[in-house]
């Protein structure tokens, strides 16, 4: 009998062949974040150069593959039917979703090696905590897929396409990606603080970029994370359909 842990296993292989597969996907993953290594790393717009650049780098791509790809992809898999036929199969609700999130996460860890080689190259250097760097993107890449499948099965696929694309530019303007809190007005920073871009961009700045970053730093955005990681996944497994 298979059991639900080689179901998670064989549709994780299946979606990430799917991915690798897709040059849209490709494009997004890994075009996309080199153009903006050296947009924001080899100018003056981003305060610290290439050590600013690379945490907020990291996090559009987190927010890109994991929460706007993944869920109009998915979106437009129910609209088709995609996902109907896959529900006659002995996969359940949870190992489809499981599945989806890890070979999402495969592939843009991919990307955050891109990233970061590509920024070696131009003189970034990692903090003493670069090694948290990882789970916090495991973290952030689980909360943004969360809250991507959420969406996909929640709404209409061209509801999906709209509010995700909405979401994605509003984050990355205003939810503390390229602006930060601490840029912004006392009242709104404090609250922008809060959000789950926010909280990824700040975890991975401190690992990434101080030289011996304290825990207490980095307490608050990975409680913050957690909290909007649990929050996302208890609505995907709750309010995700088929069709």
């Amino acid at each position: 009998m298979i059991t639900s842990g080689a179901r998670t296993k064989a549709h994780t292989g299946w979606e990430l062949r799917l991915l690798l597969r897709n040059g849209e996907q490709l494009l997004l993953v890994f075009i996309i974040p080199i153009v903006l290594v050296l947009a924001l790393g080899l100018t003056t717009f981003v305060p610290g150069g290439i050590d600013g650049a690379i945490p907020k780098v990291l996090s559009i791509s987190l927010l890109a593959t994991c929460f706007t790809s993944l869920a109009i992809a998915t979106g437009f898999e129910r609209r088709s039917g995609a996902l109907r036929f896959l529900a006659t199969t002995s996969l359940t609700r949870t190992n489809l979703l499981a599945g989806k999130a890890i070979a999402t996460a495969i592939v843009t860890l991919l990307s955050m090696l891109v990233v970061l080689l590509l920024g070696a190259l131009l003189g970034w250097r990692p903090g003493g905590a670069w090694p948290l760097s990882i789970l916090i993107a495991l973290l952030g890449a689980f909360t943004f897929a969360a809250w991507g499948l959420f969406l996909a099965g929640a709404l209409r696929a061209e509801a999906v396409l709209a509010v995700a694309n909405g979401a994605f530019l509003t984050l990355i303007l205003f939810g503390g990606i390229i602006i930060s809190p601490d840029q912004m007005p006392d009242v709104l920073g404090s609250i922008i603080q809060f959000t789950l871009s926010a909280a990824l961009v700040s975890a991975l700045t401190i690992s990434l970029t101080d030289p011996a970053p304290g825990t207490a730093n980095l307490l608050m955005p990975v409680i913050v994370l957690t909290v909007w990681g649990a929050i996302g996944a208890l609505l995907a497994r709750r309010y995700f359909r088929w069709e």
